[in-house]
């Protein structure tokens, strides 16, 4: 499961990552984004040592929420070499999801 993160690592742990990152900009309450949490999974275990996923927590990190422009939940956004590439938003699938991994890779 992917591992929670907030703005005070998220430099470390995104920006400046060796591997491609996707953050997941979600929200306890949203339906759409524990729907995604099963398929992120998937993909982080597909995927291991070669890209990492996050969670950033719109409730409570609002001001990096506002940084990357997050206007719904879930968002995710795939960084490279400390750059926002980019971006799904809403519910995706797991086949929509390894391509738009294997494009970015």
């Amino acid at each position: 499961m992917a591992a929670r993160i907030s703005k005070d690592d998220f430099e470390e742990k995104v920006l400046k990552s060796p591997i491609p990152v996707i953050v997941d900009f979600y929200s306890d309450s949203c339906v759409a984004c524990k729907m995604l949490a099963p398929v992120l999974g998937g993909i982080e275990d597909d995927y291991e040592d070669r890209i990492s996923v996050y969670k950033v927590n719109t409730n409570f990190e609002q001001e990096l929420a506002g940084e990357y422009g997050i206007m719904s939940n879930p968002t995710l956004i795939l960084f490279k070499n400390g750059e926002a590439l980019d971006r799904k938003i809403g519910t995706q699938t797991a086949d929509v999801l390894k391509a738009w991994v294997e494009d970015n890779l």
